[in-house]
């Protein structure tokens, strides 16, 4: 069963850095991508970043072009989102999901973890 754990969300101030992580377990493909998406409240998914199992690399958020970085280690099933400079926009709950590709969408993704709260405020 496919398995995802969500962490390191917390309340930061603008400015603020803070590292999520995504640990997955349960799948064993040829092929494999794992996105960040973010929602605030009322509001639908939108998303971040995503990463392949070939270490294919896309920022699908202007917003976050140049102060987020998505990376991955192998060894330990983890996929990382560091978020620097965060502002108060960045304010969202933050989740990692599986798909078979990639894309900004989140049709593109069928396995989704419980997601981490990401709060940015003075």
């Amino acid at each position: 069963q496919v398995q995802f754990a969500e962490s390191g969300g917390g309340l930061v101030q603008p400015g603020g850095s803070l590292r999520l992580s995504c640990e997955f377990s349960g799948f064993i493909v040829d092929y494999y991508v794992i996105g960040w998406f973010r929602q605030a409240p009322g509001k639908g998914r939108e998303g971040v970043s995503y990463i392949s199992s070939s270490d294919e690399i896309t920022y699908c958020a202007d917003s976050v072009q140049g102060r987020f970085t998505i990376s991955r280690d192998n060894a330990k099933n983890v996929v990382y989102l560091q978020m620097n400079s965060l502002k108060p926009e960045d304010t969202a709950v933050y989740y990692c999901a599986l798909g078979p590709r990639g894309g900004c969408y989140d049709t593109a993704f069928g396995f989704w973890g419980q997601g981490t709260q990401v709060t940015v405020s003075s």
